[in-house]
């Protein structure tokens, strides 16, 4: 188990990140201040290297705001803050999570928000989820879906690098999923992340990162054309040094449960909407 001192030391860590994010940038005084205040707030709440700090509720963004702002240097980071406090925003960030992590299956989904708040949160998530799974090991499998979100960000793909690396310590699978490869690979994170992968799969590629990938995973000329000129569902799956082509066949309740195309969409919502209409007059027969 890790000492109390050093899940701090790293929760601190991964704060700092995080605020590098939602305020777009730090200098090396702004990273200073914004790590003396972190540490204090969590004081105030009896929360130090020194204490059994388990069941203690957490500070929320609030109260670091209050700390930051009084601080010599930080009222002009604390009125950056703001918008994550009292602003739009502040419904999403500045709360306690109420999120059931023990149960068998949880989706976090950021579809739906704005795209300048996706990294803020996905790190979060990202953030508690590991906290999570370090408090109690189990075996689990994390899922990441549009992972290049995750490279925008040098914090974001430095902590997702992490996971990579540190996960199988903590019986933890994770599983990287991405339509634009070329751009995860833009990160400097990006090609660390494919190589700590025990497998790999790529499905249909553009002409524009095909050559790219070749190089990155070892393609053969045939298989850079079976790339490009392969259907949904095909592609190549790799093991170790192993690659083999691949269709994947998904069932009809598969099918429909995964589907993103519009008129299989259509279709389902308006045999939903029928099924809907006939249900009242069947229960009215019987």
């Amino acid at each position: 188990d890790e000492s109390a001192s050093s899940v701090l030391r790293s929760n601190i860590i991964n704060l700092v990140g995080l605020f590098r994010i939602m305020l777009g940038g730090l200098s090396p005084e702004e990273d200073a201040i914004i790590d003396r205040a972190i540490t204090e707030t969590y004081a105030l709440k009896d929360i130090t290297a020194d204490s059994d700090f388990r069941n203690i509720e957490a500070p929320l963004m609030s109260d670091f705001e209050l700390v930051l702002s009084g601080m010599e240097g930080g009222e002009s980071l604390a009125q950056r803050l703001t918008k994550y406090t009292k602003g739009t925003w502040a419904g999403f960030i500045n709360k306690p999570s109420n999120v059931d992590i023990n149960a068998k299956f949880i989706v976090f989904s950021v579809r739906d928000m704005e795209d300048e708040l996706k990294p803020v949160a996905m790190y979060i998530i990202m953030h508690y989820i590991w906290n999570a799974i370090r408090k109690n090991i189990k075996k689990r499998l994390l899922v990441i879906d549009e992972a290049w979100w995750m490279m925008k960000s040098e914090d974001t793909a430095s902590f997702l690098l992490g996971l990579a690396k540190r996960g199988r310590k903590y019986y933890l699978g994770l599983a990287t999923i991405t339509q634009d490869v070329d751009d995860f690979l833009k990160s400097p994170y990006g090609l660390p992340i494919i190589t700590n992968s025990s497998i790999q799969m790529l499905l249909k590629q553009s002409t524009s990162s095909i050559d790219k990938l070749q190089q990155v995973f070892n393609l053969t000329d045939e298989e850079k054309y079976l790339l490009l000129e392969s259907d949904v569902g095909e592609g190549i799956f790799f093991a170790g040094l192993k690659h083999v082509a691949i269709k994947i066949i998904a069932s009809y309740t598969e099918d429909q449960i995964i589907t993103s195309d519009p008129s299989q969409l259509l279709s389902i919502k308006k045999a939903k909407d029928e099924l809907s209409q006939t249900e009242p007059h069947t229960q009215a027969k019987l």
